[in-house]
């Protein structure tokens, strides 16, 4: 069953962090390199294929998007690509010091997803990202996105290699992800649901409390 993922939609975007919904509830943000399947992986998830257009959309491309689960203070987070050639060097410093604002400051980030292509892993803007969360000791989730791309023997190699870099940090875990054949849903929802405090969650039992 998809929920509460089948329920989650656009909820707003945010430059600043002063502008995030009030900062009292739990959410998990995902990070990427521009062309690393961020919005593929997003509506995946969620089981809806224009979910993560927001993003896409000129204007906000700059912007932290809000998804939200009808849930009470719980939030998926979209962060802007980073590693966009084309943007200028003033625009980028500037998103820079807003994102480090936000993985500083935002106390209700509980967990940050880090999505990169199985084919090009662990690149330096993927390490920057790692070491502050490993840093912060943040719930963080590398999700090797394309893994259809590869055949099993080298995506598994790579798989294998990762979670032995990392393997001396208990809070950090690493999966395979394809949005074409739908590898590494359930792990990826299954993260999200422990962080986010949503595995408890069932709409049927919602609706015999609610009686």
């Amino acid at each position: 069953m998809g929920y509460p993922y089948e329920n989650c939609q656009f909820f707003k975007s945010a430059q600043l962090v002063k502008q995030c919904p009030a900062d009292i509830g739990r959410e998990v943000a995902f990070a990427g390199r521009s062309n690393a399947g961020k919005s593929s992986a997003l509506n995946t998830l969620t089981g809806q294929k224009k979910l993560a257009r927001t993003s896409k959309t000129p204007g906000r491309t700059q912007l932290m998007n809000y998804f939200d689960f009808g849930i009470e203070h719980r939030f998926l987070v979209d962060l802007p690509g980073y590693g966009f050639a084309k943007v200028a060097k003033s625009v980028k410093d500037e998103w820079n010091k807003h994102l480090a604002e936000y993985l500083e400051k935002r106390r209700s980030l509980v967990g940050l997803v880090i999505l990169m292509d199985i084919r090009h892993p662990l690149k330096e803007h993927d390490m920057e990202m790692i070491q502050w969360a490993i840093s912060s000791e943040l719930a963080l989730r590398i999700v090797l996105t394309k893994s259809d791309k590869l055949k099993r023997g080298p995506a598994q190699s790579t798989l294998l290699k990762i979670r032995q870099q990392f393997k001396q940090y208990d809070f950090v875990s690493v999966q395979t992800f394809s949005s074409l054949n739908h590898d590494g849903v359930k792990e990826l929802r299954k993260f999200l649901d422990h962080n986010l405090n949503i595995e408890a969650i069932d709409p049927e039992q919602e609706n015999i409390t609610e009686e």
